[in-house]
């Protein structure tokens, strides 16, 4: 009961909600700014952790296990971190990938000093979950976003990644001279450049992203699969395996997805490799990872936009022809540096295709109320698959030749082809 005093007798009123697409804008401009930051220090680190782990282990075949530990720390982190943004929302999930990866740089740099390799490969198992962190960035601009834009505000933070991961990779060169004043091998610098981004990238998030979107969210219901009896994770992953295998687009979205990342993965990771055995500087080879992450990251926005308006399966079919092409050209390049980076460039291009077309294709053909499982399945089998794709590339580079680890990539799309003609076979 009131008394009609103010003040006096009146009811508490309820604190005010934070206006939801107020909250929105400023998310995706936090993520965007972590997202170009952070993305500077996986950049600056890709095209010489190869190399560094090379020269330090004596052995090229050794290379590629580099990007290949990325990758794999990338999936183990995935899952933890999505569970610590479930507890605890967005800000600790991301911020605490980005600090593992910050921890790794110091332990590879550490390794580096001291010439010894293991240490340096458990470096980069923690980097990965800077990868994890990045991925589940784009997931965080769609949390409070309106069901027609969240295609915009998912593919904005994607693009965000270009900034710092193109400009990334031209460190290499001013990370010689910061490994010769600190006395560590010449590829060990830019991992220099790598602690500072993903520190900054954390700071961005941890002071920034307030309120937290996650957080903003209702809680959501158990899923089916959560029976007493059965592990969570578990059930979520059988859960996810059982929608994917019984939706065709679905089945076709994910193996778009995930067999185009191993393709790109396995040529990526040991090109450097590949210019340094014929004579490139480490500018040169920086260039070309740049030019090559443009092409995956750059014109994201278009690939989307082209989704969109001509359907997920054409778009779908481009990136494969595009990373047949780019692996024709990188393959016949020999010991010309431009053609490896023209098909490097398509090879990324092939990779936004495949990746954006195949994650569309394969989040709206499943319940959704099983969407955050099924695309936790989906980065998981990204990052095994793709540390598979880097592990083999290594052995088959030394045995059989760039030429021969492009072709054996380029195969790869053969069976995404036949989830895309089966169908139409069976019609």
């Amino acid at each position: 009961m009131t008394t009609g005093i103010p003040g006096v007798g009146a009811e508490p009123s309820a604190p005010a909600l934070p206006d939801r697409a107020a909250v929105q804008r400023r998310t995706v401009r936090v993520l965007v700014t972590a997202q170009a930051v952070a993305g500077l220090g996986m950049g600056s680190m890709l095209s010489s952790g190869g190399l560094l782990v090379e020269r330090l282990s004596g052995s090229a075949s050794l290379a590629g296990i580099a990007t290949t530990l990325i990758t794999l720390g990338a999936a183990l982190a995935a899952v933890p971190l999505a569970a610590l943004s479930r507890a605890r929302g967005r800000r600790a999930g991301l911020g605490t990938g980005w600090l593992l990866a910050a921890a790794g740089s110091l332990v590879v740099l550490a390794a580096a000093r001291l010439g010894w390799y293991p240490p340096a490969l458990a470096g980069m198992l923690l980097i990965g979950a800077a990868s994890a962190a990045n991925l589940q960035s784009r997931y965080a601009a769609t949390d409070l976003a309106e069901p027609g834009a969240r295609a915009g505000a998912l593919s904005v933070v994607v693009w965000a990644t270009t900034v710092g991961s193109v400009l990334g990779p031209n460190l290499s060169g001013p990370g010689e001279h910061t490994a010769r004043l600190l006395h560590l091998p010449p590829p060990a610098g830019t991992f220099v450049f790598s602690v500072a981004a993903f520190v900054a990238g954390w700071a961005v998030v941890h002071t920034r992203l307030r309120p937290d979107p996650l957080l903003m969210l209702p809680a959501p219901a158990p899923a089916p699969a959560d029976t007493p009896g059965a592990p969570r994770f578990t059930a979520r992953m059988g859960s996810a395996l059982r929608h994917v295998r019984s939706s065709p687009a679905a089945l076709t979205g994910l193996g778009a997805l995930v067999l185009g990342h191993a393709v790109m993965v396995a040529v990526m990771t040991m090109t450097p490799v590949h210019l340094a055995h014929h004579g490139a500087s480490l500018s040169v080879i920086g260039f070309t990872i740049s030019v090559h992450i443009a092409g995956m990251y750059a014109l994201s926005p278009l690939v989307g936009k082209a989704a969109d308006r001509l359907g997920r399966v054409p778009v779908i079919l481009l990136g494969q022809a595009l990373l047949v092409v780019a692996a024709l050209l990188a393959g016949t390049a020999g010991s010309r540096p431009w053609p490896v980076t023209s098909g490097l460039f398509l090879l990324g291009l092939g990779w936004s295709c495949a990746t954006v077309a195949g994650s569309t294709l394969l989040s709206e053909s499943v319940d959704p109320g099983h969407r955050p499982e099924v695309e936790g399945l989906s980065d998981t089998l990204m990052n095994l698959v793709g540390a598979a794709g880097g592990a083999l590339s290594g052995p088959v580079l030394a045995d059989y030749g760039y030429g021969g680890l492009n072709a054996a990539a380029a195969s790869l799309v053969v069976p995404v082809a036949a989830l895309l003609v089966l169908p139409l076979r069976r019609k």
